[in-house]
């Protein structure tokens, strides 16, 4: 069994792609702050959270809490974009394996998810590109 939340700080701060495919569930969904529906698979989820990794995963980027209840845990987090700064929650549930299943993104304020919309357009455009 995978430990969830530590394999996931560990991803997080190394920004480890690679390490996202034994972590997400096949049936893994993304919910971002700036898209409408929910973002179904775990291929377009490991794209998501892997430009998530490259936009938010900077030098001020830091967990500031963390609360865990069974399954579900909700991370507060806090970085800084262009001068903005960014404050938010991963909400995150795994199975009994320890894979992630759900992993919703809520952000404020305002210009920070503009920001975040305008530096992840641009990230997922540019990883499309690559790859």
């Amino acid at each position: 069994m995978i430990d969830t939340l530590e394999t996931w700080h560990r991803l997080m701060r190394d920004r480890d792609v690679t390490g996202l495919d034994d972590l997400l569930a096949d049936d893994a969904v993304f919910h971002s702050p700036v898209v409408h529906t929910p973002q179904e698979g775990k291929a377009i989820t490991r794209q998501y959270l892997a430009a998530a990794f490259h936009v938010l995963g900077n030098d001020q980027f830091e967990y500031l809490r963390e609360i865990v209840d069974g399954n579900n845990a909700v991370l507060e987090f806090r970085t800084e974009l262009d001068g903005i700064v960014i404050n938010g929650v991963d909400m995150i549930q795994w199975d009994e394996e320890g894979r992630i299943r759900d992993f919703k993104v809520m952000v404020r304020p305002l210009k920070a998810v503009n920001k975040l919309h305008e530096k992840m357009a641009a990230m997922l455009e540019a990883l499309k590109s690559a790859g």
